[in-house]
């Protein structure tokens, strides 16, 4: 069934209406986010200079690192068990280790003595 929505500025856009309800994999939104951050900053940390800016790829990784690390207590508590959780389940062992690494390389833990 096609229904049109109708924009702010009075454009017009079909909308297919399903009627199957497609389940989403994650357990919360929370998780389906960290999931989404790990990937982007895993493509920017490892992108080649042709890519992507280095200078740029620095200012996004510490400007993330910078929002993690000045979470409440409670939130990045809650961030390192999810991060954690993820890197026991997770199959391609270079991303298991940039999960592992990922709450000290962040700021969400003290460096390592």
């Amino acid at each position: 069934m096609v229904m049109p929505v109708v924009w702010w500025d009075g454009r017009t856009l079909p909308l297919i209406c399903q009627e199957a309800v497609v389940a989403s994999s994650y357990p919360s939104l929370t998780h389906a986010l960290a999931e989404a951050l790990v990937d982007v900053l895993r493509f920017i940390d490892g992108s080649e200079d042709e890519q992507m800016d280095p200078d740029d790829a620095v200012n996004v990784l510490e400007g993330v690192a910078h929002v993690v690390s000045t979470l409440p207590d409670d939130q990045r508590r809650e961030l390192i068990v999810l991060i954690g959780e993820m890197a026991a389940v997770e199959a391609d062992p270079a991303r298991r280790e940039f999960l592992v690494e990922f709450p000290e390389a962040f700021g969400l833990i003290d460096d390592a003595p």
